[in-house]
């Protein structure tokens, strides 16, 4: 159970619960101990009476009438405080499965982006819901019944060896077989439960990337070769789950074979001993018969909690496995650090981790607080690796990047971000309404607000026409717009955020010319007191900006003003003239 060590901390958090629980559990097993006693009294009675040692009739009804009630009333006691302690452990499960979803769902938010590059989306989700669940299993059902069988074993059989010490003795003797063939079956199951959760992990992240691109699924017609590769998928999850059923399937049988035999111990030891008169009651037999079935369910569920037990082990360890991992991005200092915009890129170095290309190689550049810089090149270039670098998505690995002449590394990571409005290539909404989507930049913004943010990046009429206008809801990512209504809805989102540097990454490149002319000019009043930068492959996107500079195999080799680049050969002035030739044809 080492795994398992890491929701302790959760156990010391709600330990007044637990112990409040542990109580009651205590209390409940008290009474339920009444009944069996109860009722062996009730057959001493009737045992006296046949045998002529108490002749009134209307004693023994009063005795046996007390005895019921005493029955009901204790029964009623210990079913309430059952109550009260499946209340209790079961409360105490859903808030610890609450602390451990955000716990993880938290560090799923600080590590970085290599990390969901690693890392496919339907393992993330199979984590933080199914592995999650598991260990809720174990912080709640198997707690409660590990508590439950264990008050009950030292109640009942501390007072059976009272009342019968060499019966007691043959009634727990099968226990020890128990405990060994318990420790052969949990090895099993942990194993095979380890795979389980592994494959449902697959079969989640195939769901979760085959609805995700069902639209290619059916361009392609692949929906036939698709079905197959989920059956296959399925089937072999099957049999996994199968393979621990099996496992599983030894429990309850072995169970019960135990417990019939301390059931025949108890009638054929304790009979013996009767005769013998070592016995003095037959009550005391039937007293033991019933706590034999008393102990039938607690001893039964020993096997259904070590699978449990075995389970959340397994799915603990696929959780800790994330939650151990360091972000590479981290912050440096608690303070908060006011970001003005002035950029410089020293000699910045940097390859990508998880494919080895090295995306930019000794790059220098400056940007003082207002300016505009844009960055044009082939694709491939490094362009968008600028932007994140400058967002701090990564860390350099040669050279230096500052920001108001402190390297970015020194400067709160929280403060960096909100003075950074990102609008990436890929515009990517959340499926929410448009008003939400767009608030998504300024949490507490007016309507007022939205609507004006949504104008300036044109597509505030394209909204109006919708039947529920703003509060039109989207599909998944976004699916419902066009691929230049996205770009506009992601552009308001970061206008509405009022940052002091802009990233602009190729995001007007499915907007048409007119719609990118009214845009810019838009951006460029806005940006008039903001650092902005704009990667693009328009000459008519870049043309304004304070400084141009052209990347190729992330190294620059032009750099100066539109008016300085189109009179110098090269990269740029080859893109100038040919997007002038093909507009004006």
């Amino acid at each position: 159970m080492k795994e398992l060590q890491h929701i302790n901390k959760y156990f010391i958090k709600y330990r007044g619960r637990l112990l409040l629980g542990l109580l009651i559990t205590i209390a409940a097993r008290i009474f339920a101990l009444y009944t069996p006693r109860l009722i062996g009294d009730s057959t001493d009675i009737i045992e006296r009476y046949i045998s002529d040692e108490v002749s009134n009739l209307s004693q023994i009804k009063e005795e046996l009438l007390i005895n019921i009630l005493l029955i009901i009333g204790t029964t009623l006691l210990a079913a309430f405080f059952t109550f009260l302690m499946r209340q209790t452990f079961i409360v105490v499960s859903r808030r610890i499965e609450y602390d451990l979803k955000n716990e993880v769902y938290q560090q799923y938010q600080n590590l970085s982006l290599n990390f969901y590059k690693k890392n496919r989306t339907g393992d993330l989700m199979n984590r933080i819901s199914e592995d999650v669940s598991q260990v809720r299993m174990y912080a709640g059902p198997a707690l409660m019944y590990s508590v439950t069988t264990l008050t009950l074993f030292i109640v009942v059989i501390g007072y059976m060896i009272s009342q019968a010490p060499i019966l007691t003795l043959y009634v727990v003797a099968p226990l020890p077989f128990l405990s060994f063939a318990i420790y052969k079956l949990s090895k099993a199951i942990h194993k095979r439960s380890t795979i389980v959760q592994e494959y449902l992990s697959q079969l989640n992240t195939f769901t979760q990337e085959s609805f995700s691109g069902i639209a290619v699924i059916k361009s392609y017609r692949l929906e036939q070769n698709t079905n197959k590769n989920f059956t296959d998928l399925a089937n072999s999850s099957k049999e996994k789950n199968i393979e621990l059923v099996k496992v599983q399937a030894f429990f309850f049988p072995l169970m019960i074979l135990l417990i019939g035999v301390s059931s025949t111990l108890v009638i054929y030891i304790g009979g013996r001993r009767f005769i013998q008169g070592e016995i003095e009651s037959i009550g005391t037999i039937i007293e033991f018969m019933l706590y034999v079935g008393m102990l039938t369910w607690p001893v039964a569920t020993v096997g259904w909690v070590t699978s449990i037990v075995q389970r959340a082990e397994a799915s603990q360890k696929r959780i800790n496995e994330f939650l151990n991992q360091e972000p590479q991005i981290k912050n440096h200092t608690s303070e908060e650090t006011p970001v003005t915009g002035k950029i410089i890129f020293d000699n910045v170095s940097f390859t990508y981790e998880d494919t080895n290309i090295t995306a930019l190689k000794g790059v220098s550049f400056e940007v003082d607080q207002g300016e505009t810089l844009a960055i044009i090149g082939k694709t491939g270039s490094g362009k968008s690796t600028v932007l994140e670098l400058i967002g701090r998505l990564y860390d350099v690995e040669k050279g230096r990047i500052t920001i108001d002449d402190q390297p970015i590394t020194s400067l709160n990571l929280t403060s960096l971000r909100n003075a950074t409005g990102y609008v990436p290539q890929d515009a990517f909404l959340f499926s929410d309404s448009i008003k939400n989507n767009i608030k998504f930049g300024k949490e507490d913004a007016t309507d007022d607000e939205i609507i004006v943010a949504a104008k300036k990046a044109a597509v505030h009429d394209n909204i109006i026409n919708f039947s529920k206008r703003y509060e039109t809801v989207l599909g998944e990512r976004g699916i419902t717009l066009s691929g230049g209504q996205k770009q506009r809805v992601s552009i308001a989102r970061a206008i509405i955020k009022d940052p002091q540097i802009l990233l602009f990454d190729d995001c007007l490149s499915a907007v048409d010319t007119e719609t990118e002319e009214e845009i810019l000019s838009n951006l460029y009043q806005i940006s008039h007191k903001k650092t902005t930068l704009i990667v693009s492959h328009r000459i008519s996107s870049v043309k304004n900006a304070d400084k141009i500079i052209v990347l190729e195999d992330g190294e620059i080799i032009q750099q100066g003003s539109h008016d300085q680049l189109i009179t110098k050969h090269g990269y740029y002035r080859e893109l100038y003239e040919k997007q002038l030739s093909e507009k004006e044809s």
